[in-house]
């Protein structure tokens, strides 16, 4: 085998962030009673919140503003949205979503079975992932993924955030794996395909939405089933 270690993406990789956080949304939706505060269409107050969660995120990779920033400020501009300047709920809003979310389970199709089809096959697989140290174990607990990684990496455990070579290097140390034996599979341009670029190592760019790459990844497949053609 060229690839001994595979370094697998959690968030729109594996995990189906979209429709899980969509769910949690609903439901904070309807038990804090966001309509009778002024946010009348939850497709509405959902779009809007994936866009500030989006940009957010973009700064937080590039250095520009903390976590903390990140999670209040994505609930706050969503509610200024509505021209709700309430600081509690947003606060509300942003710890009831991380302790709901986590406790979501949808996948996306073949992910068991191809993680089955690699660990039988003899690969090592590690997740690297720019998420929360706490929530991203327990979307893999509550999803049952936990006992298919060896090593867990994420960005606050390794102090550093793809796309920086060093979550992959502290990602190496961590798994015992070089970079001419090692992979990274997962659905970012910019934090995958782009880190694992800067890290010396080759890429599978899992295009979920169909999206023309901006840079050639050394491999593109449209479902996770297709990983199967590579290794």
């Amino acid at each position: 085998m060229q690839y001994k270690h595979l370094f697998f993406d959690l968030d729109h990789t594996l995990w189906d962030f979209e429709a899980n956080s969509r769910l949690t949304l609903q439901q904070l939706y309807h038990s804090l009673d966001l309509a009778a505060r002024g946010v009348d269409d939850f497709d509405l107050f959902h779009r809007r919140y994936s866009a500030h969660n989006d940009k957010l995120w973009d700064r937080y990779r590039k250095g520009f503003i903390k976590v903390d920033e990140l999670r209040v400020k994505r609930m706050w501009l969503t509610l200024l949205d509505f021209k709700i300047g309430d600081d509690t709920l947003a606060r509300t809003l942003d710890v009831q979503f991380l302790e709901g979310l986590p406790n979501r389970n949808i996948l996306f199709p073949y992910t068991l079975e191809i993680l089955n089809y690699l660990t039988d096959k003899g690969y090592q697989l590690h997740l690297i992932t720019n998420g929360f140290e706490k929530v991203q174990q327990s979307k893999l607990y509550n999803s049952g993924l936990s006992g298919y990684f060896r090593e867990v990496i994420t960005s606050e455990g390794s102090n550093s955030l793809k796309p920086q070579k060093e979550i992959f290097e502290y990602a190496f140390l961590r798994a015992g794996a070089v970079p001419a034996e090692s992979i990274m599979i997962g659905d970012s341009i910019e934090a995958d395909i782009q880190g694992a670029i800067n890290a010396g190592i080759d890429q599978v760019y899992v295009n979920h939405l169909g999206v023309a790459p901006t840079i050639k990844p050394t491999y593109t497949v449209g479902s996770l089933k297709e990983l199967e053609m590579i290794f």
